[in-house]
This record gives structure tokens, C-alpha cells and sequence, in this order.
């Protein structure tokens, strides 16, 4: 069935072969395009919303392992990366955690706070996409997946796209079409593309909240680690710093600390781990040789991490010895050490794992306050395809919840 027939979206005025009219056409049924289709709607907009895959939501549903961590209590704009640092500030002002969580509540939707303001259902990801799906049906939004958009142009009235099931016309088009990350879900450059079709400048983009990867000898010496996990670790580039679990991986490490250092972290950058964040580890070892002076180096090590890693230090750098046989000064760059361990990463595992993709959309073509384009009037960007990306932990989906709702509102 095509857009124009009235068996498949009604609408006044169609007929068999004609196109269809909306005031706003959103390209993605992710969070940004469900939100502002919501918003849109709710104002008496008349709202449709197309997808090439075959469901909508589904970064959704895939997201904090089915739980979905759908925003964090500490949103503050200080948490997104961008060219821009002050281009979010607006929109996340506006449309805060507590307005989702409202949204959430209203809904009956069970939650719970995981640890550093990260919300998650207590249940599954799906309730979140049965919520957004449910505010856009009763908004009266049309969302219509396994529908891609293979033409764009300007016309004097707004918008026409073609898309796979027939033409439509819109006042407004909203480009809510996320990243490159995880393109086994669907993930194209689809947004980018259009974003250049109209003049705007997009800044590079890479995989980022992604683990990162090791080569040579430097994979060598810890590729059998893999399984082995840090609860705690901090992961350093320069000045920022990220204090979370650390995993060791066949092809390198993950875990939050590291996910969240890779958006940071590019070839050729200083990584550093700090194996023993909370503890003084010079003077822990200096109370160990007090308390246990025949007890091995590697023993004792095995008390504060993981005993297949604290073997792995002592194998290849640390040599062990009983404990009394070390001086101060040996045991006081030991601990130093631990704090200030190197990593030569090589690279990452790409847009395959991503959870994001940093970069994208220029926010100097873009009203912070609208997210519609300096460039083209009535044509939007929102949510991921902006060159703002949020850290670990919920960030991302209250960017999204945010610029879909700024969009909405006026759109």
C-alpha cells in the first residue's frame, strides 16, 4: 500500500494515487523522533512518522540490557560533548529528568535509581517504547515503520519525500534519523547526508562509548585475561578521568570506565588506568610487608585485584619476592604504579558497538532553542544526529527526551 491510499494512512482530502499531507514528517522512531511526534502532535499538529526498520524504538529496547536506562537525575549540560558545549543547554533546561519521569510515573512504569542518578525499569525496555507509541496514538500521531525515505527536496509549500510506500508533503521535516552506531540495527548516514543535501556543515564523526582495542604485544600480554573484571577502576586521557568497572576482553578492555574514556580517547592519546582508586596503594603495601613480611608480592596483590591480573603484574613487571625483601622506595613506585598504569590502545571496535556516534550535525546551523536549521526554514535535527553526545548512564536518552521536545513544541 502506498502513503496515498486511504487504506493505509487516512487522511481529508486523499485520494487513490495523490500524496499525502502532514504539517510535520519525522524521519526515525527512535526517542527523539517518538518525543517530538508527541509533542508535535499534542499541539494538533498533523504528525507522521517514518522508519525504514522494521520496529520502532529499538536502541531503546536493546539499551541498559532490556532494562532500558531511560535518563539520569544529574543531567547537566556538562555531561555532552560537543563543538559546542553551551548549544545543549537550552533544551535540556526545558525538558528536564523530572518531566520524563512524570512521564513514566503516569504511566505506572516501574523504576529504580542503579547507581550515580541512572534510572532503569524495573521490568523491560519495551514498556518505555509501548509508552512513547501510546502518547503518539493518542496525540494522533501516525508512526509507520519498514518505510525509508529515498528522496528529499524543497518545495514552496515546506517538504516532499518520497518514501518506500508513496510521496508526502510536509510543512515541517524533522531529521531524527540518529548516528552510525550499531548498524546491524539499521544505523545509516542517512541524516548526515540530508544535513549536506541543505547546506549544513557535518563535523566529523566516531564511534564512541564503545571499548576500546590492543595489538601486538600489547594484546599479547593480557588477551587471556579476558572475563577478568575491575569493580573499580579509573580510566585516564590527560585531564579527564572516568571512575567505574573495567573488563578485560579477548581483543581488549570495556567496561564503563573505558566506555566512557572512548569518547575521549583518540589514536596515539595517553591512556592511563588507576588499577587502585580507592586506596593509598603505597602505603597498603608498606602495612602489608609490616603484617605479612613472608608472604609473596603477588599473594598479597591478589587481596586487592583480581588474582589472574595480579599474577599477570608480577609475571611480566613487578617480579615477586616476599614481601620483606623489598624497600620502601620499591614498594612506593609499585603503588605508583598501580595508579598510573599505561595502556597503548590501538583503536576501537567501531560503530559496530557503539553505543554512539560522536560528531555530526554542526550546531552552528541550528537554533538551540528549536533545533530547526539557520538554513532551511521548517527543517529540523534532532537527537543523535547532532553533534552533541552524552556520557555513560542515561545522558544520551535525556538528549533525546530534550531536542525532540524543543523540535516539537514548535515544529
Amino acid at each position: 500500500m502506498r502513503l496515498g491510499d486511504n487504506a493505509a494512512l487516512p487522511h481529508e482530502g486523499a485520494g487513490r494515487g495523490e500524496c499525502l499531507k502532514v504539517d510535520v514528517l519525522i524521519v526515525g522512531a527512535g526517542a527523539a523522533g517518538l518525543m517530538c511526534a508527541i509533542a508535535a502532535g499534542q499541539r494538533g499538529r498533523r504528525v507522521l512518522v517514518v522508519d525504514h526498520a522494521n520496529k520502532a524504538g529499538k536502541k531503546i529496547l536493546m539499551s541498559g540490557g532490556g532494562r532500558c536506562n531511560f535518563t539520569n537525575l544529574g543531567t547537566t549540560p556538562a555531561n555532552y560533548l560537543s563543538a559546542n558545549p553551551h548549544f545543549a543547554k537550552s533544551a535540556l533546561a526545558r525538558y528536564t529528568p523530572w518531566d520524563f519521569i512524570a512521564l513514566v510515573e503516569k504511566h505506572r512504569i516501574a523504576y529504580h535509581e542503579k547507581e550515580l542518578g541512572q534510572l532503569f525499569c524495573d521490568d523491560s525496555s519495551k514498556q518505555i517504547v509501548r509508552m512513547l507509541l501510546d502518547e503518539c496514538a493518542a496525540a494522533g500521531a501516525r508512526v509507520e515503520t519498514g518505510c525509508g525515505v529515498r528522496r528529499v527536496r524543497k518545495t514552496d509549500e515546506g517538504f516532499g519525500v518520497l518514501t518506500a510506500q508513496g510521496e508526502v508533503h510536509a510543512e515541517s521535516l524533522v531529521v531524527a534519523s540518529g548516528g552510525l552506531s550499531i548498524p546491524s540495527m539499521g544505523a545509516t548516514g542517512f541524516g548526515y547526508e540530508l544535513a549536506r543535501q541543505f547546506g549544513h556543515a557535518v563535523l566529523p564523526t566516531r564511534a564512541a562509548l564503545v571499548p576500546l582495542t590492543l595489538s601486538g604485544k600489547h594484546q599479547e600480554r593480557y588477551q587471556d585475561l579476558a572475563g577478568v573484571a575491575l569493580p573499580v577502576a579509573e580510566a585516564r586521557v590527560g585531564r579527564r578521568g572516568f571512575r567505574a568497572g573495567l573488563l578485560f576482553t579477548h581483543r581488549g578492555l570495556s567496561g564503563p570506565s573505558i566506555l566512557q574514556i572512548s569518547s575521549y580517547w583518540q589514536p596515539g592519546d595517553d591512556l592511563r588506568l588507576d588499577l587502585l582508586p580507592e586506596t593509598d596503594a603505597s602505603g597498603w603495601l608498606r602495612g602489608q610487608r609490616a603484617a605479612r613480611p613472608a608472604a609473596e608480592l603477588k599473594t598479597v596483590l591478589a587481596d586487592a585485584l583480581p588474582k589472574r591480573l595480579a599474577h599477570r603484574l608480577c609475571e611480566l613487571w613487578f617480579q615477586s619476592r616476599p614481601m620483606r625483601q623489598y624497600r620502601e622506595a620499591e614498594l612506593d613506585d609499585i603503588g605508583r604504579q598501580l595508579h598510573d598504569w599505561p595502556i597503548v590502545a590501538s583503536g576501537t571496535e567501531g560503530y559496530r558497538t557503539a553505543e554512539v556516534t560522536l560528531g555530526g550535525v554542526d550546531t552552528d546551523g541550528l537554533s538551540s532553542g528549536t533545533m530547526q536549521s539557520k538554513l532551511v526554514p521548517g527543517l529540523y535535527f534532532i537527537g543523535e544526529v547532532v553533534d552533541v553526545t552524552g556520557w555513560l548512564g542515561g545522558y544520551n536518552f535525556q538528549w533525546a527526551w530534550a531536542s525532540g521536545q524543543a523540535a516539537g513544541a514548535v515544529a
